[in-house]
């Protein structure tokens, strides 16, 4: 299991599965692995593919209107299908009520298409619970093209408190300033604009020097240049550097930036994956359980979430439990080798642990679900062929012996 090099690095799915988790887990489905194969392909921004998977989702399901048609819309906004995105999204109104990230994405579509009297209408009701930091700065934007400077004024300086690292902030309070006569008051904001652009320019540098000196071995020279990107107060830099440092083999390193954004953002999937993933690494599968166990309750159809906790489950030894984990992950994403072989080592075990325990139709459900997964592998026949011989059933028993036999075991 490799340290992935941005796990879930699309923040606004994060804020899909945060905003809707709750209902969501209300709703069933017999549609997890086209969700799985959408959520995956949103992350990774392949919208195309994202679109495809969550309408299949939808035709086999027409009821998931948060876990697929939600994200749907995200997808074809992204690639800028408004017209469509926006018909998603007014039947995901009709069907959920209102919501703050529908009219978020809503009013987004009303500024790509330049309608700001829309965009200000959907805007401002998502602003009374926004759903994104960067709410305020497009309502903002939106009252500057509609050539309202006060209310502009007054959201873009609400965007500045929520994202006060944002140059684009900056820039438009200076716009703004300027045409209301303010011309120190602009000054001062474009000035801080253009810092807050050097400032994101010279930590690129230093990212790139991280991860040259990364790329030589982990090393006290690397750490010296790379913690120069810690910042004890962004979750996101955070999960990057402690991201780099994990691709790069420094998983000691990896784990204060990894720690400290689980800390700030306890009810995100990402920083709790990412965390689990570094004490997994670590064979520290307690701690790891610790961070996956609450986030895999939450948020059942994020593959990397639960393949991760049903190995860490397994890892402990808890059988039962790990096949259980293990095959909704295999569900959301049949095609991973790695959890369809946990998968298969999870039901062998549980079929000889209800062997040991005199649990012998249990036990022969399970090495038949072994054999299933891994055709070829001879020893769920043998286990068969135990079972079956200690129930009395010989005829049963020489047959899965003699396939045992064939398939080399």
């Amino acid at each position: 299991m490799m340290f992935p090099k941005n796990i879930f690095r699309h923040w606004i799915l994060i804020a899909i599965l945060l905003a809707f988790s709750a209902a969501a887990k209300t709703q069933e489905s017999s549609a997890s692995t086209h969700l799985g194969r959408g959520y995956e392909a949103l992350k990774q921004d392949r919208y195309d593919a994202a679109v495809e998977e969550f309408r299949a989702a939808l035709k086999t399901d027409p009821k998931l209107t948060l876990r697929a048609r939600f994200p749907l819309a995200v997808a074809l906004f992204e690639l800028k299908r408004f017209d469509e995105a926006r018909k998603e999204l007014q039947t995901v109104q009709r069907e959920t009520g209102e919501h703050p990230n529908v009219f978020y994405y809503l009013g987004r579509i009303d500024l790509e298409q330049r309608n700001f009297a829309g965009a200000i209408a959907n805007l401002t009701r998502a602003a009374t619970q926004p759903p994104f930091p960067d709410t305020p700065y497009f309502l903002g934007y939106a009252y500057f093209k509609q050539g309202d400077l006060a209310s502009a004024q007054k959201w873009l300086e609400q965007a500045a408190q929520a994202m006060p690292r944002d140059a684009r902030v900056e820039y438009q309070l200076g716009q703004i300033y300027r045409r209301e006569g303010r011309e120190q008051d602009a000054k001062k904001a474009l000035a801080l604009s253009d810092q807050l652009r050097e400032r994101d320019d010279t930590e690129s540098k230093v990212r790139l020097q991280c991860a040259q000196k990364l790329a030589e071995g982990p090393s006290e020279q690397a750490r010296k240049i790379c913690d120069q990107l810690y910042d004890e107060n962004s979750a996101d830099k955070l999960t990057e550097l402690g991201t780099l440092y994990g691709q790069h083999g420094d998983l000691e390193a990896a784990l204060k930036p990894l720690q400290r954004a689980a800390e700030l953002a306890p009810q995100s999937p990402q920083m709790q994956y990412n965390l689990a993933l570094a004490y997994f690494q670590l064979n520290r599968f307690e701690d790891a359980r610790g961070a996956l166990a609450d986030a895999a309750k939450r948020w059942p159809d994020l593959f990397q979430v639960v393949s991760l906790y049903g190995a860490t489950l397994f890892k402990l030894g808890q059988g039962d439990e790990a096949y259980q984990i293990l095959r909704h992950a295999q569900e959301l994403n049949p095609s991973d080798a790695a959890t369809g072989d946990l998968l298969y080592l999870s039901a062998l075990g549980v079929a000889r642990k209800n062997q040991s325990g005199k649990q012998y139709a249990d036990a022969l459900k399970f090495f038949q679900e072994a054999a299933k997964l891994k055709p070829q592998e001879p020893a769920p026949h043998r286990g068969m062929a135990e079972v079956y011989s200690l129930t009395g059933h010989s005829a049963q028993a020489a047959k899965e012996q003699a396939e045992a036999k064939r398939l080399g075991g």
